[in-house]
């Protein structure tokens, strides 16, 4: 006979009352405390396209802009027969 038994560790943190009232109203219905930390701390952060925004600050900015004007007419410019 085999006997599997699977015991389930548990840690004591400390938390501050801001950080469990955050936690505690980042549960979903059915979701455990532990549930919400693996959640929040496994997600990846999506970038806004804001963070991207700014100043170019090559000294190039005027043939990346041809370049580009350049890449985007070729692209208009394409024909597909079907």
């Amino acid at each position: 006979m085999h006997m599997h038994i699977a015991l389930c560790m548990t840690k004591v943190i400390s938390l501050s009352n801001e950080a469990y009232q955050k936690l505690k109203n980042s549960k979903k219905p059915g979701e455990s405390f532990s549930d919400v930390v693996l959640r929040v701390v496994g997600e990846k952060k999506k970038k806004s396209l804001l963070e991207f925004a700014g100043t170019w600050e090559g000294d190039d900015a005027d043939e990346v802009l041809a370049q580009l004007m350049k890449d985007r007419e070729q692209s208009r410019s394409r024909q597909v027969d079907l």
